[in-house]
Formats: C-alpha cells, sequence, structure tokens
C-alpha cells in the first residue's frame, strides 16, 4: 500500500504479524500454522497470544528473534510500526506495509492480505460483509459533535486524516478535530473552546476510567462521556464486522 514492489514464495508458510489488527485478520483467514510470530500487544485470538512465539511490541520488534523465526512474510503497518526496524526487515524479508487511514483502504487491505496467503475467497467475503453491515447501519440522525480521546497526560485526541475519524464519520457524528491530523495533543481549555456535545474516551492505547470521565463532565457538564471500546473504533480487519453492531448500539 505504499507502492513498493514485494517479492514473496507463494503461498507463505511462516509469516510474522507486527500489527495486532491484522493478526486477528490472519485468524480469521484460517492462517494458524502459517502465522509463527506475533507482538506482546497481539493479544486476539487468545490462544494465539499464549502459544505463538512473541517477537516485541509494535514499536520494539526483536529483530533477531524474528530472524530466528525465518519468516516467508511479514506484514506490517506504516504508522503501528517503526520505520528504521521495517527497513532493516525488508533487506532480508519480504515485508508488505499497510497504510490506512479509512474504511475503504481497510478493505483493500483485507483483500490484499486475502491474495498474498492464498486466502482470497474468504477475504473477499469477509469484506462483502462488512461493506453490507455498514450499508445498512441506521446512522445518527443528528451529526453530533464528538471528541475521541486516545491518551491521557497529555490529553490526546484523533485528527481528521485518521481511521478512527472515519468510523467517528460513517456512522454520522463530526469529529471535533477534523481540521487536525495525526493525534494532537489537546488541553482541557482547549476542549472546553470546542465544545463538543459528546466526548468519548478510548479504552485503548490508554485505559480511560470513570475518574476521567469525572474530569471532562467537570469542564462541560452538558455533554455527553461515554467509555468506549477502541477495538471496535480503531482495529481495521475482521474486527470491523462486529464494530458494525457495536457501532449501532451505540447510536441508540
Amino acid at each position: 500500500m505504499l507502492g513498493r514492489d514485494v517479492e514473496l514464495r507463494f503461498p507463505p508458510k511462516r509469516i510474522v504479524s507486527v500489527v495486532p489488527s491484522q493478526t486477528e485478520l490472519l485468524h480469521y483467514l484460517g492462517l494458524e500454522n502459517e502465522v509463527v510470530g506475533i507482538t506482546k500487544f497481539c493479544v486476539h485470538p487468545d490462544n494465539w497470544f499464549r502459544n505463538k512465539t512473541r517477537i516485541g511490541g509494535t514499536k520494539k520488534l526483536n529483530i533477531e528473534k524474528i530472524r530466528e523465526l525465518q519468516p516467508d512474510l511479514i506484514i506490517a503497518n506504516k504508522e503501528e510500526n517503526e520505520r528504521e526496524q521495517i527497513e532493516e526487515l525488508a533487506k532480508e524479508f519480504p515485508v508488505w506495509i499497510s497504510d490506512i487511514q479509512n474504511i475503504p483502504q481497510a478493505l483493500q487491505m483485507i483483500q490484499v492480505t486475502g491474495q498474498l496467503t492464498d486466502k482470497e475467497a474468504k477475504a473477499n467475503e469477509l469484506v462483502d460483509e462488512i461493506v453490507m453491515g455498514f450499508t445498512n447501519l441506521q446512522k445518527a440522525t443528528t451529526p453530533k459533535r464528538v471528541a475521541y480521546f486516545i491518551w491521557y497526560n497529555p490529553w490526546m485526541s484523533v485528527g481528521g486524516d485518521t481511521f478512527i475519524s472515519n468510523m467517528i464519520h460513517t456512522i454520522g457524528w463530526q469529529n471535533v478535530l477534523q481540521n487536525e491530523s495525526r493525534y494532537p495533543e489537546v488541553n482541557l481549555e482547549q476542549l472546553k473552546e470546542l465544545n463538543p456535545e459528546m466526548v468519548l474516551l478510548s479504552s485503548e492505547p490508554f485505559p480511560f476510567k470513570e475518574k476521567h470521565m469525572d474530569e471532562i463532565k467537570a469542564i462541560l457538564p452538558d455533554a455527553e462521556v461515554k467509555l468506549v471500546d477502541g477495538e471496535m473504533f480503531s482495529w481495521y480487519g475482521s474486527r470491523m464486522k462486529e464494530a458494525v453492531e457495536y457501532m449501532g448500539e451505540l447510536l441508540v
């Protein structure tokens, strides 16, 4: 998805995934035996998390451990992984890199992953189900102005060029930081000026709790403040199938 040429032995028999949501996708596609290495943040499915070889975190890969696994395909992501490490690995192994800022790109990633792993039919079936799900989703009747937070101390939100923001827009809401890029820091005084109708506090990467809701309510007493499942908003891949139902319940 970065326009690079990647040559690999097809179909790959030893896959290392260094992105949690794409690891979950590989499981959905039925690549139980082919996936030999995952990160410590690849918590789904649980049996893979407990039994597959862990090769460090998404930002701090254990290059030596990956070398020991001798993968014939590494599946990475432009944002999730560190460029220097991925470039180092690409000198020795086939590395395919996704770049995802919206739902169409996520669907493309699913299709290409299916092509790369000889699971094209299963991947296309998943894409069709996700598209149908979002097409049939009863979107918000009024476009609520929403602020979505992923981090605390400093408070960090999401700009308009992120997958999370695209999910917010897709269900009929408006991101109050639509004109910002990536993950801007926002202090509470700025948030007060933005005056969102709803504030969503994600379960990941920072695990927001009720005490953080109280901080928001103190400055925005009229806003609706919710703790939300961050995986449903940010995990591109097979999780999007479940996200449709989750979003529908959130809109009620």
